[in-house]
C-alpha cells in the first residue's frame, strides 16, 4: 500500500494514486489515534450526478488530530466531497468509512449518532431568525434532547467572541459574527471532526484570520479539521502555525499539494 507524503520544497501536486495518509499529533479527543485508525477513510470512491462522474477513484485516510485544506476550482466537487465525509451523500462506487463503520451499513439512527461526532460549518449559515443567537447555537442539543449547561454555553460564546450577542437575533449579526456562530453551533456537541465549507468566503481578511485562529485552536485540542477554501493566503497563514496539509480536487481526482504554496 502506497502512502503519499508531501515533500518539502515540492512545487507541484502529486496525484494520489493509492492512499493519502495524514500523520497527526495526539489530542485528548483523538481517541482513535492510539489504535492507528483513521476517523474518515475513502477507498476508490467515486460519485456521479446527472449521468456524469463528479468525483473519481479517491482513496484517502484522515488521521485523528490532522488538519487539511481542500482546494480546487468552483464546481470541482469540494462540497460533494465534504458531504460524503458526513454521509449526507453516499458514494456511487467505492467505500467511505467513518469511525470504522462503512457508511452503507449504517441505518438512519446510526447516521444520526455518527453525525454527533462530526461538526459541519455550512457555507450558507442558516439560522432560525425568530430565535436568539444562544438558542440557535444550542439547537443540536435541543434536537438530541440533551441538557443545556448555561455556564458551558457562556464559555463557548465567549470563546468565539459572541457572548455579548447571546440575545441578538440572527438578522442583526454581521457576516463574521454569523460565521463564528455557525462554528459555535458545529462544536456544541464536542465533535471529533469539524468540516468547514468555504467558511471565510464572505469575510474580510481580519475576520478570516479570526475564524482561522479558532480552527487552529480546535486542532490543537485534538480535533480533526477539514476546510474547503479558495484562499491561498489563509492556507499560508495556517501552515505557519500548524502542520496543515493541502488536498486538491482536479479533473475529478484527489491530489496532495506540495509544501510550497
Amino acid at each position: 500500500m502506497l502512502l503519499v507524503q508531501p515533500q518539502v520544497g515540492q512545487d507541484s501536486p502529486q496525484v494520489v494514486a493509492h492512499v493519502v495518509e495524514s500523520a497527526a499529533p495526539l489530542g485528548e479527543c483523538a481517541r482513535h489515534a492510539t489504535m492507528g485508525h483513521p476517523v474518515i477513510s475513502f477507498e476508490n470512491v467515486a460519485y456521479s450526478y446527472g449521468g456524469g462522474e463528479l468525483l473519481s477513484d479517491m482513496t484517502l485516510r484522515l488521521a485523528p488530530g490532522s488538519f487539511h485544506f481542500l482546494t480546487g476550482p468552483s464546481g470541482a466537487g469540494k462540497s460533494t466531497f465534504l458531504k460524503l465525509c458526513y454521509a449526507e451523500l453516499l458514494p456511487t462506487a467505492g467505500h467511505v468509512t467513518l469511525f470504522d463503520r462503512e457508511v452503507r451499513s449504517l441505518g438512519r439512527d446510526d447516521v444520526a449518532q455518527m453525525r454527533r461526532r462530526i461538526g459541519v460549518v455550512h457555507q450558507d449559515c442558516q439560522f432560525l431568525d425568530h430565535l436568539p443567537l444562544a438558542a440557535n447555537v444550542t439547537l443540536p442539543l435541543t434536537v438530541s434532547q440533551r441538557e443545556i449547561d448555561n455556564r458551558d454555553l457562556g464559555d463557548l460564546l465567549a470563546w468565539v467572541g459572541l457572548k455579548h450577542l447571546a440575545d441578538a437575533l440572527p438578522p442583526s449579526l454581521s457576516g463574521g459574527e454569523r460565521q463564528r456562530a455557525v462554528l459555535a453551533r458545529a462544536i456544541i456537541m464536542d465533535p471529533e471532526v469539524i468540516l468547514a465549507d468555504e467558511p471565510t468566503g464572505n469575510l474580510d481578511w481580519e475576520m478570516s484570520l479570526r475564524l482561522l485562529t479558532l480552527l487552529v485552536e480546535l486542532n490543537r485540542m485534538g480535533k480533526t479539521i477539514v476546510v474547503a477554501t479558495h484562499d491561498m493566503n489563509l492556507i499560508r497563514q495556517a501552515k505557519a502555525q500548524i502542520a496543515a496539509r493541502v488536498l486538491r480536487i482536479s479533473n475529478r481526482r484527489l491530489q496532495l499539494a506540495g509544501a510550497d504554496l
